[in-house]
């Protein structure tokens, strides 16, 4: 790998010319010249010196990013987990893959095939993940692999778990997509009711034991879709503790990680344990506006990660590498996501509001975008009364009288999700958007 054989360039070295030996026993020159390349915030080339066509040259000029004290300390990491005396950050995988091939003397640069599961934004990911903070624990040789997107992992983790009577937990409600291929391979679900007493978090003890003797993946989600809440410290040590006990797989599908409104994100991974049986699913749809670009990663213990890697190799591809260009570039833009962040907090808090005017029960959650609402029995409004048997109902009415568009939940009580991601050119349109909503409301009276 190019880390073991590039030496940092010292301030005021101009050139230095090393051997590396091949395989197959033949040696080539590598000559560092202080040209074209940002290295340690400063320029130079990596080049080979012999039989160096101007094809190869350009694929070998390959912008380094570094000189920053952030990505300094992340090399050093870096180097310091692979015991290697030097680790580099290169802009992209396919800037590192290029890198390494040529350094090494192996082909043409612009004839190097990308492995169609090479994830070329998985170094940025690596980082991203350990923001969160669990950096030193990632492998990306071994714990971490692309996905087209978190709905196309959850599809296909229960291929490398379920067999049938096999028992899958999930929270209801939630996103049923593990629990409906586990359903199609023979498997059976077990919903665990998410309730507001409980602040929206499972209660393990509950689970009966006959089902926790059959089950093989656990499945959690937080911040939660849809009912905002978000997990503490001591939850997740509860589910990994849980989990190790029993002998299932923990999966937490954190789409929604990064949208935290106060605080810095929260990592299951980060708990004492959870890399010896879990996997935590990360998608850029949510934290960088990305929906339908159909990208994120798989990341956790190496022996699920290889499972997932195998079924996914029989089931989808790679990601058009345009898309995994731009993903990893906004991997390395982590205020993008605090944008987003802050326009989702700023738009909660003027729906909160509103909708608190006009007599509904809202508090903001601490992340996500999804604000859930407990749905009213009645509403009275231009002097008639309608009753709701359930949140479907007052749904239903809802878009029908008022044009108001939300999801309704009956799985765990009658709720219903509003969501903050609608269009606005700016906060000024977003205060337009707010007030339109409460005026559609000032006339209601609700009852619960």
């Amino acid at each position: 790998y190019a880390r073991t054989h590039i030496k940092r360039v010292a301030p005021g070295y101009r050139r230095s010319l090393r051997q590396h030996r091949r395989k197959d026993g033949s040696v080539i020159d590598v000559e560092v010249t202080s040209d074209d390349i940002v290295f340690d915030g400063r320029a130079c080339r990596i080049v080979l010196s012999q039989d160096v066509t101007a094809r190869k040259r350009g694929a070998a000029e390959l912008a380094l990013v570094s000189g920053t004290a952030a990505n300094e300390a992340t090399e050093a990491a870096l180097a310091a987990y692979h015991s290697v005396p030097y680790a580099v950050a290169v802009s992209s995988g396919t800037a590192g893959l290029h890198l390494a091939l040529l350094v090494l003397g192996i082909g043409e640069g612009d004839e190097v095939v990308i492995p169609s599961f090479a994830f070329i934004a998985v170094a940025n990911a690596v980082r991203y993940v350990g923001a969160l903070p669990v950096f030193a624990d990632i492998d990306p040789e071994t714990q971490i692999v692309h996905s087209i997107g978190s709905k196309a992992a959850l599809s296909i983790l229960p291929n490398c778990l379920i067999n049938p009577s096999d028992v899958a937990i999930m929270t209801t409600p939630g996103y049923p997509v593990f629990g409906t291929h586990a359903k199609y391979l023979g498997g059976e679900v077990f919903n665990l009711p998410l309730l507001e007493e409980n602040h929206f978090l499972p209660d393990l003890d509950s689970i009966p034991p006959a089902i926790v003797r059959r089950a093989k993946a656990l499945i959690i989600n937080y911040p939660n879709n849809p009912t905002g809440a978000s997990a503490t410290p001591e939850f997740f040590s509860r589910s990994v503790e849980f989990a190790r006990q029993n002998q299932i797989v923990l999966i937490h599908d954190a789409a929604y990680a990064a949208l935290v409104f106060d605080g810095k994100p929260l990592s299951l991974l980060a708990t004492p344990g959870a890399m010896d049986i879990a996997v935590e699913l990360h998608s850029m749809s949510k934290a960088f506006n990305m929906t339908g670009w159909r990208l994120g990663w798989v990341v956790g213990n190496p022996l699920i990660v290889r499972a997932y890697a195998d079924v996914k190799d029989n089931t989808d591809s790679g990601q058009f590498l345009a898309i995994q260009e731009a993903c990893a570039y906004a991997l390395d833009h982590p205020e993008i996501t605090a944008k987003i962040a802050q326009k989702y907090s700023r738009r909660m808090d003027g729906l909160v509001a509103g909708l608190n005017r006009a007599g509904l029960t809202a508090q903001k959650p601490k992340g996500s975008f999804f604000l859930y609402v407990k749905s009213p029995r009645s509403a009275s409004a231009a002097g008639k009364r309608v009753t709701f048997d359930s949140a479907e109902a007052f749904s239903q009415w809802l878009i029908t009288e008022k044009l108001i568009s939300t999801v309704p939940w009956d799985a765990a009580g009658p709720y219903v999700r509003f969501s903050v991601t609608f269009s606005a050119r700016d906060a000024a349109d977003e205060k337009r958007v707010l007030a339109e909503i409460a005026r559609r409301l000032a006339d209601c009276a609700f009852a619960f």
